[in-house]
């Protein structure tokens, strides 16, 4: 009877004290699946736009398909490798690494993929006890897990741009790939 006691206040017990990490491991796994399709849809969308058609602006203060999508890889770059990483910010006046510049279709979605890897290394080895750790986001005061966040709402955003010039284009975007 005793040893039963003993067992069954061990168990209560060591079920209290269970590690937290388990839901916060569960969210970067779940993450990077959601980045991982995210990667899939965007490569799909880009894909779809014909090279010199890369150009295109829906109006002058606009983006170009092209600048939105490398746009969308230097916000990644930015909001992984530098906010939840700790790298020095790149210069926007001085590297081109992330810019259209002379680019062809072709090595932009190389530098999208190349900048999806680093970013689901990043976090695949992300501190999860840093999670909460706050940082300065354009002058709000921001958790690195909203950082985690805003990254993958940025994504969205400039991909929806960019769905919306190949319709303006009179090409239709590839099927929704869910859960990203």
């Amino acid at each position: 009877m005793k040893n039963i006691l003993i067992l069954t206040l061990t168990l209560a017990f060591s079920s209290c004290t269970s590690p937290t990490q388990t839901p916060q491991k569960d969210f970067i796994k779940d993450y990077v699946e959601r980045l991982e399709n995210s990667r899939k849809y965007l490569i799909l969308v880009a894909e779809e736009m014909p090279e010199e058609k890369y150009g295109f602006k829906s109006s002058t203060e606009s983006m170009s398909f092209a600048e939105n999508l490398m746009h969308i890889a230097w916000a990644m770059d930015w909001h992984s490798q530098t906010l939840l990483g700790g790298r020095k910010a790149r210069d926007w006046n001085t590297d081109t690494e992330l810019k259209v510049g002379n680019k062809s279709k072709k090595e932009m979605i190389a530098t999208i993929d190349k900048t999806f890897n680093e970013t689901i290394e990043l976090i695949t080895q992300f501190d999860t006890n840093k999670f909460n750790d706050k940082l300065d986001y354009l002058g709000l005061n921001r958790t690195k897990r909203q950082i985690f966040l805003l990254l993958a709402d940025h994504i969205t955003h400039h991909r929806g741009q960019m769905l919306v010039y190949l319709r303006l284009n009179g090409i239709k975007p590839p099927r929704y790939v869910l859960y990203q």
